[in-house]
């Protein structure tokens, strides 16, 4: 399956990135990115146009990348500025594709598709991890399984009642009450479940008291490609949905290859917490990441072994009544593709034609 490129994928963390070059892939290519002298995120295909190799093997001096090996000089709109051989002059066709990026809500976002159609009013909504108003636990896993496999995952939650016995899940949460809902291009994956005994841990960093039974909900907002928010909460066992405490989970994912995939994940506390909530992010990120790296990444690496390259409709899945959000998903998405597809091809199809 081919990628979404139309739209907007999530870089990194905005924090971690300084006046350094970071190399990484995404959509099968190649893309260096750094802050220039004003502190904004520059991203550029990661390969010279005169020999190919890739410029982060250079250096990056102030807004401007010298590629090591002839010492082409390539600018942050990778534009070639300076030929140190002959007669200086810049061959015409000696630049490098800028992407555009934008940072809202604490990561870095990058558009791998028509730079012209990069419209930042279509970032997903994660003000919730936003670090002038949270105090954000900020994590990141490289998953070798294909991103689609991810958002199968988080869309159908009854999952951790199984792979995370010990620490997600209980007893309940597979006999939860299931809603799928579809707002234009957007999925909601809804699951709440009563009268459930959460696990000792979760009671301890929840603040539960111990053995004590509640209602809790675990709702799953899902933007194309694969950016997902999970709002998690509970109240004592028949209290209303509004007296009680919930937290906010980023699941985001963007494909590096169609086998691999770059995952983002981080939890928030609003600032209004003090040194609280600084502390609940720190504890909960680093107690996050077991379940994540140790139960989630074998399961699906495993998945993707067993699929090798073969579509997933092709394997004939058996379906169940939780995959109704993970299905819609990646129908939607496949939609999305063919659409996009096909725009390009018509646009193709003009241009030869005059």
């Amino acid at each position: 399956m081919e990628f979404l490129r139309n739209t907007w994928y999530i870089a990194g963390w905005a924090s971690s990135f300084t006046q350094t070059m970071v190399s990484r892939i995404f959509l099968d290519e190649p893309i260096v990115l750094f802050r220039n002298a004003g502190g904004t995120i520059r991203a550029l295909k990661d390969r010279c146009p005169h020999r190919f190799v890739p410029l982060h093997l250079g250096t990056l001096e102030g807004d401007q990348i010298r590629c090591r090996y002839h010492g082409l000089v390539f600018n942050d709109q990778g534009m070639c500025v300076h030929n140190p051989h002959g007669d200086g002059l810049v061959p015409r066709a000696a630049c490098v594709h800028a992407y555009p990026v934008a940072e809202r809500h604490g990561f870095a976002w990058i558009w791998m598709g028509d730079p012209a159609l990069a419209d930042t009013g279509l970032v997903p909504d994660f003000s919730g991890f936003d670090p002038a108003s949270h105090y954000v636990g900020q994590d990141y896993l490289h998953v070798k399984a294909n991103y689609q496999l991810e958002t199968d995952n988080i869309l159908d939650l009854s999952h951790i009642e199984f792979l995370h016995q010990s620490s997600l899940g209980s007893d309940e949460v597979a006999k939860g009450q299931i809603e799928v809902v579809q707002n234009g291009n957007v999925v909601h994956s809804k699951r709440f479940t009563q009268g459930e005994r959460l696990t000792e841990e979760l009671e301890r960093l929840r603040g539960v008291p111990p053995g004590q039974a509640v209602d809790r909900w675990l709702d799953v907002r899902w933007n194309a490609p694969a950016n997902m928010l999970l709002t998690t909460g509970f109240t004592p066992t028949g209290q209303a949905r509004d007296a009680g405490r919930e937290v906010q989970v980023a699941h985001v994912f963007t494909p590096e290859t169609q086998a691999t995939t770059h995952y983002w994940f981080g939890i928030s506390f609003p600032k209004s917490l003090g040194d609280n909530g600084r502390a609940l992010a720190a504890q909960n990120i680093e107690w996050l990441r077991k379940p994540f790296e140790t139960e989630d990444l074998p399961v699906l690496q495993a998945q993707q072994v067993a699929m090798g390259e073969r579509d997933f409709w092709s394997m004939k899945p058996v379906l169940l009544p939780s995959d109704g959000a993970g299905v819609r998903a990646r129908r939607l998405l496949q939609s999305m593709i063919r659409s996009e597809n096909a725009v390009q091809e018509d646009a193709a199809a003009i241009s030869t034609a005059s």
